[in-house]
């Protein structure tokens, strides 16, 4: 274990042995680090909070902080970061709260670049970018390889399915479908396709590629089809496609409306 002379731990901290804490940063109580993570200068990691293995949290970042809500009154909640995360300068994360999942949760190889922040109560899944400044509202989640666009804010509540990309700038105030790209802001949120060459980098065939294309004309530009009809429309002609199955019951389980507008209406 490697920490720097200036760095204040609480006793009641458990770091594993080869744990790495630069100069200024302050640990509190009911921290628990594991293997191989390293803890820039001037960090403030606040408990009850747990982080994984290989992680790298930056500089003047604050993790595990109180949730930003009135209602909270000092209860006891959660963070739980996974495993091989970059955190980087001045990133914030919050704990749940109890009206909540009581929990916040990072996965596995995101990237949190500088200044982005993540209020109580969101689930975020693995391999997830923030781009610098991005902000998260209450109990937003996000699936997996999702990329979240500089400067960006998602509303509470909102969900971001997986393999979608955000663009810079925008504000998400609704429900955004998997592998699609969206930008814009509230009642100007735009899709402007499926996010093909995310998907081509996380290994998808040309062929999924492919039915999740023809799923998207149907469900985002066949004009004289209300929502469920071409939902409907898509299971009968694409039965045998786990991605596009994934993208219709992200539909069908949502509790926000989803974002359906495309680059092409007026």
């Amino acid at each position: 274990m490697t920490i720097h002379h200036t760095a204040i731990i609480d006793s009641d901290a458990e770091l594993d042995s080869s744990v790495s804490v630069g100069p200024y940063a302050v640990i509190g109580k009911g921290v628990k680090i594991d293997a191989e993570t390293i803890i820039g200068p001037h960090a403030f990691l606040s408990g009850p909070l747990t982080i994984g293995k290989v992680n790298n949290i930056g500089a003047f970042s604050c993790i595990g902080a109180p949730p930003q809500d009135i209602r909270y009154k000092g209860e006891e909640t959660f963070l739980r970061i996974g495993d091989g995360n970059v955190i980087r300068e001045y990133c914030s994360i919050h704990r749940g709260t109890p009206s909540g999942h009581g929990v916040t949760t990072i996965g596995n190889n995101c990237m949190l670049m500088a200044y982005s922040h993540v209020a109580h109560d969101c689930t975020i899944g693995n391999n997830v970018i923030l781009v610098n400044n991005a902000t998260l509202g209450g109990h937003v989640e996000i699936g997996d390889r999702v990329t979240v666009g500089g400067m960006t804010a998602v509303h509470q509540f909102s969900r971001i399915g997986e393999y979608s990309f955000i663009g810079g700038m925008s504000g998400i105030s609704m429900d955004v479908p998997p592998y699609v790209i969206v930008a814009g802001i509230r009642n100007d949120m735009q899709v402007r396709g499926i996010n093909k060459i995310g998907l081509k980098r996380a290994g998808f065939s040309n062929e999924d590629i492919r039915k999740l294309g023809h799923a998207f004309t149907m469900i985002f530009k066949t004009k004289d089809l209300l929502l469920k009809e071409a939902l409907e429309k898509v299971k009968k002609e694409i039965p045998d496609s786990v991605p596009v199955a994934k993208m219709v019951e992200f539909f069908a389980v949502s509790n926000r409306n989803v974002v359906r507008l495309s680059s092409d209406d007026e």
